[in-house]
Order: structure tokens, then C-alpha cells, then sequence
């Protein structure tokens, strides 16, 4: 039989810590990692065992936020391009960009409430 030692020791991390948990515990160490998003147990626990904690940063607002900005960004090409094919603007396009600015302040001025 090999010798456990043997078998990792051309590994980076070749030390096997082990620990044992109950079935409660195991439960409760897999509910965690579902809400860190990963199914790594080597590196969660790693993760956990050294630094005590793990800093899940919730992203939904900045994502909404350019969204916002693609929008913007798509709508501001539209009227380029109609600019550039019928030499008019029309008010109505800088009416929705407005809209559209406002929203982005709106969900800015919401995830700032949301961090204090």
C-alpha cells in the first residue's frame, strides 16, 4: 500500500489536515459555501481556516447599473446614426437619454443607501 505521504508530496499543498464534523455540521459547512457560490471545499475551507471569514460582495446594483449604461449607450448610436442619415434631432431621443441618466442616479443613490 502507498504511503499517504508519497502520494502528495509532489503536490503544492501537500499537508491533509482532517477534522471531523456531524451530519449537522456537514449540512450547515455545504449550506455556506451554496451562499459564497462555490463548490470548492478545499478552497473554502482553506479560505475559512485562515482568514476567519469570507467576504461575499453583492454586485446586483452595479450590474443593474450598466445595464443602464448600455442602454444609454445603444440609444446615443441610434441617434447618431439617424442623425447622420436625416440631419435632424429630435428632442424626443434626448428626453429618453434624460430618462434613462435619471434611472442610473436612481439605482446609484439606492445601492449607496443600501451600503451605510
Amino acid at each position: 500500500m502507498e504511503n499517504r505521504n508519497e502520494k502528495t508530496s509532489g503536490r503544492k499543498r501537500n499537508i491533509i489536515l482532517r477534522l471531523g464534523v456531524t451530519e449537522a455540521e456537514k449540512d450547515l459547512i455545504y449550506e455556506k459555501m451554496e451562499q459564497y457560490s462555490t463548490n470548492n471545499f478545499g478552497a473554502y475551507a482553506r479560505k475559512m481556516l485562515i482568514d476567519g471569514y469570507v467576504i461575499n460582495v453583492d454586485t446586483t446594483d452595479i450590474k443593474a447599473v450598466c445595464a443602464e449604461m448600455q442602454k444609454i449607450g445603444v440609444n446615443i448610436n441610434q441617434i447618431a446614426r439617424r442623425v447622420n442619415a436625416t440631419s435632424r434631432i429630435y428632442e424626443q431621443d434626448f428626453t429618453e437619454i434624460q430618462g434613462k441618466v435619471d434611472e442610473i442616479w436612481r439605482l446609484l443613490r439606492l445601492s449607496l443607501l443600501k451600503a451605510r
